[in-house]
């Protein structure tokens, strides 16, 4: 008979790997950008992820000031094409509304692919973010 181990607690991943749980507070990281969109805010969920886990994991502290740059980054764009929605009188919207529209398409794939990435333990960077927050 084997002799029960002290501890049931899975090996440590190999050096320079991140751990199951920090590819999933990553991927949570991404993924929350699409949940706080209902309300507007889209880096508010990527921005509470990563005042929470940046001291406790390198890859988390990465990937969330990537998904937090980039949902900074899409809300300028957004706030932007409001503005001149405005003050065009809703003339410009025309050209604003589908351009938005494409934009929070193009921006809910690469949140998506973030994640998936993320969650494989592949740092992500998202082709078109401002990088504010280093």
């Amino acid at each position: 008979m084997s002799e029960p181990t002290e501890n049931m607690t899975p090996p440590p991943p190999p050096s320079g790997l991140p751990s199951a749980e920090e590819r999933q507070w990553a991927m949570f990281a991404h993924l929350s950008a699409i949940i706080a969109a209902l309300i507007g805010l889209s880096f508010l969920g990527p921005l509470v992820i990563w005042l929470i886990k940046k001291d406790s994991s390198p890859f988390v502290d990465d990937q969330g000031k990537e998904a937090l740059n980039f949902n900074i980054t899409v809300g300028i764009a957004m706030l932007a094409l409001w503005i001149l929605t405005l003050v065009t009188f809703f003339i410009g919207g025309f050209l604003t509304f589908p351009l938005m529209f494409v934009i929070g398409v193009a921006a809910l794939v690469f949140v998506v692919i973030a994640a998936i990435k993320s969650n494989e333990g592949q740092a992500y960077r998202y082709p078109f973010a401002i990088r504010l927050v280093k």
